[in-house]
């Protein structure tokens, strides 16, 4: 399957495939990955006219950027060309993996920076954000420092993550913002209260990330799987107990609609998601090139009024019992504030 169909970040961004693919799971988050498969997948997604490949710096402390090398090294020339990376930074992680907290220094950005440029084999970054917002520097000095490296040639645009409206505007009153990175999805609506007007009102798009809610409302999870303790879900509330067996009776609601429909699960989602607007460019975090293609199927999805109206119904918005990340995490997410 390919697509040609594309979308804007944002009145300065660049063109991008209307799906982007997430590559955070292939570097350890979601339990261990098969490296081989991973590289494939990356191959058949710019294959298949996907263009935007998105990561972070502290995805496996660099392994995730080394996939990507590797990836795109061994690609195809023209794919190459196309591919776009945007790149988180600012995570501070041990040996262990243990989270200290975000650092957004001006230091911090340039020698994250360049640390990325070298892992991945480039000679500049597509879309360079602050994976999370730093309580203790203005993002005034955060973006500043960004935008002295898009002066440079080191960066071509600027994106933000999990920052709420009033950093938004203080942030693109410093230098074109091209996107913000957020979680979306039918059972992560908060950006639909202030978030989504903001970006509106000033031209910046999303690239929304765990529009399957990590697997969550994908159709492929049952009550008895078991997560790693490395495995980001062993550790999400909406994945535990009372909240996970809640949570799997939406997806059974929403199971009845994409049957309807001839389509699956993941496919009904990634659509409801595509269908917010030509500003919102879902990120699927596929794994495989099974995945991925089922994921690629839902451009081919189309709802209608009256299908929105069912998916509305069978999953209404803060219907999802648990928050999306545990306490701790919750705490460092000034979209949350």
């Amino acid at each position: 399957m390919t697509t040609t169909r594309t979308r804007a970040l944002g009145t300065t961004g660049p063109q991008v495939s209307a799906l982007g693919l997430g590559c955070m799971g292939m570097s350890g988050m979601y339990g261990e990955a098969d490296h081989a498969e991973s590289v494939a997948t990356i191959h058949a997604a710019l294959e298949a006219g996907v263009t935007l490949l998105d990561t972070g710096d502290f995805y496996g402390m660099g392994h995730n950027e080394l996939l990507i090398n590797e990836a795109l090294r061994t690609a195809p020339a023209a794919l190459r060309e196309n591919a776009l990376v945007s790149v988180k930074f600012g995570a501070q992680r041990g040996p262990d993996g243990e989270w200290y907290g975000f650092d957004g220094s001006p230091a911090a950005v340039k020698t994250s920076a360049a640390y990325s440029l070298q892992r991945l084999g480039v000679d500049h970054i597509d879309v360079y954000r602050p994976a999370r917002l730093d309580p203790d520097v203005p993002i005034e000095e955060t973006v500043g420092a960004i935008a002295e490296l898009v002066e440079k040639g080191y960066v071509r645009h600027i994106g933000l993550s999990e920052v709420g409206a009033d950093t938004i505007r203080r942030a693109a009153a410093t230098a074109p913002i091209a996107d913000l990175q957020i979680e979306y999805s039918l059972i992560s609506r908060g950006p639909e209260r202030a978030v989504l007007p903001t970006l509106r009102e000033l031209g910046i798009a999303v690239t929304a990330y765990g529009v399957l809610s990590r697997g969550l409302i994908s159709g492929h999870v049952t009550a008895g799987r078991q997560y790693a303790a490395t495995d980001f879900r062993a550790h999400s509330p909406r994945f535990q107990g009372a909240n996970l067996q809640h949570n799997l009776t939406l997806v059974e609601s929403l199971r009845k609609i994409a049957e309807e429909k001839g389509v699956t699960v993941a496919q009904i989602a990634i659509a409801w998601a595509l269908s917010r607007g030509e500003d919102i460019v879902p990120l699927v975090g596929a794994r495989t090139r099974a995945r991925l293609d089922e994921a690629l199927g839902a451009l081919d999805v189309t709802l209608d009024a009256a299908d929105l109206a069912a998916i509305e119904a069978a999953v209404p918005a803060d219907a999802a019992a648990g928050e999306r990340y545990a306490p701790a995490q919750m705490a460092m997410l000034d979209s949350e504030r």
